[in-house]
């Protein structure tokens, strides 16, 4: 989503215009729904040639492969994705038994680190940086002492706060918070007449295009919204729970710099964060019941894998999976110590690809992900990874998780980093106002040495929670392109290991032979000069190359190690 901050500060000049000077969204030509699947050459869209892929493996087996989606949540109860669920073969729905002794009872769909034993789960969450700058604000002050001053192992401590209190203080501009903390209620009171109007809590941009209301909140309201959905590529979809959701995030960010963020996930989760072996906490409700937030996982699993060849809903990419979901992501930053399980329950419970769409600037434990992605690796497991929607160059700026080892050791070669791509016939819209049309997507975080490949992230048309489907753009969307096409390699090349699939997905990348427009600016680069292969993912380039090589994995069943199964009593 754009930035919010100065959709509103525009709206401040619009709040005594007659609600018929306000615009509305306009009409454009639509592109296919699964415009990211087709082949150029046949299409025009720059997608992935899955259906060609197809044709070029049609008759040849495939092995069920195992995707682990790291993120908010899913929703186990939507058609186009019940059959494609794993399901722990080990463990016994409900009956509140940790069946196959893994630490985590009635595992049935995967785990969610962020709830607690009473059933409770977190939804929002502080930012990273918050957290950090107020810890270490705590111990050394206002001032960042001299590290010439400190003790040699309180060094990189002491530079992370340097960062950190460069980052909080300059985050948000004083003025803009208090603008912010003005609309607001006004926001809220106009956003509680639209919900009782429509008798809907939670609605979107369809929904208000023929409301009409004579009170000025609700008009204004409707007009933030209704403008947030036109800036944002006229995606409809945006709710006005997103809306809101990122006001009072931009709010938390501020009032960090004056006190320390509620610390939300330890009055809920209750574990000792501080401690890595502290790791059998949280509950087995990966839908969180927040219908709302539990969509962008929803989201990347139906790119991945939702149940093909229905004549309806949606075709996922891959045609035999099963996805885990493990719950970490809230509204706010991840915490280390829950990524890091989480990578390691997903390898522990037979994850063959780890799709990770969620990033953050900070990450104070990152020896504990490093580990994991280590463990992961050792495992043969590929992790994908979104690069980030701040069209930064992250050669130069953190975007954490990532594949360079903190303590010097080298990186990861079973991890790919996804930039965003998109088609010069999809009309994007920049944080400016501007439209443009251009291979990359304009958000993307790109990055000579740390993006690996790009691949399609705008209008990607998808599953969402209550049986409902809906376009989404982010390089969250971009990476579980990646994961599915992935997953597609390892259904029908199960030899691969990690490091073969990373190599052939990168490999068979199609290069955009011209010039596109370096996000963020209005510069004109090679997609070579942001990313390392220069190109974009392509299913079919993909297969057809994975079909030229030996694999190299022990290609048996993987094995669990499961303490003896508890028995159980009857009624």
């Amino acid at each position: 989503m754009i930035t919010l901050i100065k959709q509103l500060i525009f709206f401040v000049f619009v709040l005594t215009i007659p609600v018929t000077s306000f615009t509305q969204l306009s009409i454009k030509k639509e592109e296919p729904k699964n415009w990211y699947q087709l082949d150029k050459s046949e299409t025009g869209y720059y997608g992935i040639s899955l259906d060609k892929a197809y044709q070029f493996i049609k008759g040849k087996k495939s092995k069920q492969v195992v995707v682990a989606v790291i993120d908010t949540g899913i929703d186990t109860t939507h058609k186009d994705l019940k059959a494609i669920l794993w399901h722990n073969p080990k463990e016994i729905p409900g009956n509140g038994i940790d069946d196959d002794n893994n630490g985590y009872a009635d595992d049935v769909y995967g785990w969610n680190f962020l709830g607690g034993k009473d059933g409770k789960n977190v939804i929002t969450d502080s930012d990273e940086g918050a957290r950090i700058y107020n810890k270490l604000k705590a111990k050394y002050g206002n001032t960042v002492p001299d590290e010439s001053l400190v003790k040699p192992e309180d060094r990189d401590e002491v530079e992370l706060y340097r960062k950190v209190k460069a980052k909080i203080e300059n985050s948000v501009d004083p003025t803009e918070l208090l603008f912010m903390k003005q609309i607001l209620p006004n926001l809220k009171k106009g956003d509680s007449i639209i919900a009782k109007d429509l008798n809907k809590t939670e609605f979107n941009c369809l929904d208000l295009e023929k409301y009409f209301s004579v009170n000025i909140n609700a008009r204004t309201a409707k007009a933030i919204y209704l403008s947030m959905c036109k800036e944002n590529n006229n995606n409809n979809d945006i709710t006005n729970k997103q809306v809101l959701d990122n006001l009072e995030g931009e709010i938390r960010k501020g009032d960090a710099i004056e006190k320390a963020p509620p610390e939300y996930r330890k009055q809920i989760v209750k574990d000792d964060e501080s401690n890595i072996n502290d790791k059998y906490y949280g509950n087995n409700n990966v839908m969180a019941g927040e219908t709302s937030w539990e969509m962008h996982g929803t989201h990347c699993a139906g790119i991945i894998g939702a149940a093909r060849n229905k004549n309806k809903g949606i075709d996922g990419i891959a045609d035999n999976v099963k996805i885990m979901m493990v719950r970490v992501v809230p509204e706010g930053d991840e915490h280390d110590k829950d990524i890091a399980l989480a990578i390691r329950y997903a390898v522990d419970n037979g994850a063959q690809i780890i799709n990770m769409s969620f990033g953050k600037e900070f990450s104070p434990q990152k020896k504990w992900v490093d580990e994991a992605v280590k463990y992961a690796e050792n495992k043969g497991v590929l992790l994908v990874h979104a690069a980030g929607n701040d069209a930064k160059n992250i050669d130069t700026v953190n975007n954490f998780p990532n594949p360079v080892f903190a303590d010097g050791s080298g990186r990861a070669n079973n991890f790919i980093t996804v930039g965003a791509s998109s088609d010069p016939q999809l009309v994007q819209t920049t944080s400016n106002g501007e439209d443009v049309k251009d291979y990359v997507a304009v958000f993307s975080n790109y990055g000579k040495k740390e993006v690996d490949i790009f691949s399609p992230g705008v209008n990607i048309y998808s599953t969402l929670p209550g049986n409902k489907y809906g376009s989404l753009d982010g390089t969250s969307m971009a990476c579980p392109v990646v994961a599915g096409v992935a997953a597609l390699l390892l259904e029908y090349y199960p030899g691969l290991t990690a490091k073969q699939l990373k190599y052939v997905i990168e490999k068979s990348a199609v290069p955009v032979n011209e010039k596109v427009k370096l996000p963020g600016s209005d510069e004109k680069v090679n997609l070579s000069d942001i990313s390392k292969t220069g190109g974009i993912v392509n299913a079919y380039e993909a297969v057809k190359l994975a079909a030229t090589i030996k694999g190299e994995r022990n290609i048996k069943e993987p094995i669990i190690i499961k303490s003896k199964i508890k028995t159980k009593a009857k009624g």
